[in-house]
């Protein structure tokens, strides 16, 4: 199996230069000050516009991994703009105030896009029992991809206990997508066991600047490269 490749895009150039860079899949989102809130339907319209390749929107309103009622109703409501814009996809979930994942309150809000894939976000890096955390998206509808780090504080903190649960468990390691602090050198130990997706962000624009410098393709292509190299050793 070949890598995914996920690259988060602000706006339509970031898009073009992770399509040309060799990127399979954007996130979409604003806000970076608070790690992606929702864009807004302009933004996704437009980025759709400037690509084809699958574009998976974030569903989070506010700098909280809590919901309430309303801000389910409002999130699902924006969920349906965002597929009459050219969203393929979203990114969400929700923790209860004890950091255990919200399956109440995530599931009535992918019920609303039944039949649409998204993908759990880091919200489970800072769930208080990871193992419990995982068990628990197993419940949930439609989900085919989990956005992790492994731990709160990114990949550098997380990468032993994220390669430790994916060589124990096949199902988990097939959902995975690695992200938040991805480096390279991170790779391979990731590939070794069993993970395919990879999720970049500010390490594909010039000095790291969400706000100074659009995606280079050149930086992505170094990415793609990179995956492409590890997995092929790996079979």
């Amino acid at each position: 199996m070949g890598a995914l490749l996920e690259v988060i895009a602000l706006h339509p150039a970031d898009a073009e230069a992770a399509q040309e860079g060799g990127a399979d899949r954007l996130e979409l989102c604003a806000s970076m000050d608070y790690d992606g809130l929702c864009p807004s339907v302009s933004t996704v319209s437009a980025i759709r516009r400037s690509t084809d390749l699958p574009l998976r929107v974030m569903l989070r309103s506010f700098d909280s991994f809590t919901a309430d009622g309303a801000g389910i109703q409002r999130l699902a409501g924006l969920a349906q703009q965002y597929l009459s814009a050219g969203a393929d996809g979203f990114v969400l979930g929700f923790l209860t105030p004890d950091a255990e994942v919200d399956v109440q309150a995530t599931t009535a809000l992918v019920e609303s896009f039944a039949g649409t894939p998204w993908t759990f976000h880091r919200a489970i890096d800072a769930a208080l029992d990871p193992r419990k955390a995982w068990l628990a998206l197993r419940t949930l509808p439609g989900l085919d991809c989990v956005l992790t780090a492994g731990a709160v504080r990114g990949v550098d903190t997380g990468l032993d206990d994220l390669c430790r649960l994916a060589k124990d468990d096949a199902a988990v390691a097939a959902v995975t997508m690695a992200g938040g602090g991805l480096k390279p050198e991170h790779v391979p130990w990731l590939v070794g066991s069993g993970v395919r997706r990879f999720h970049v962000g500010s390490s594909v624009r010039r000095d790291g600047s969400w706000t100074k410098a659009y995606v280079d393709s050149r930086f992505v292509r170094s990415w793609r490269n990179l995956l492409d190299a590890e997995t092929g050793r790996h079979g």
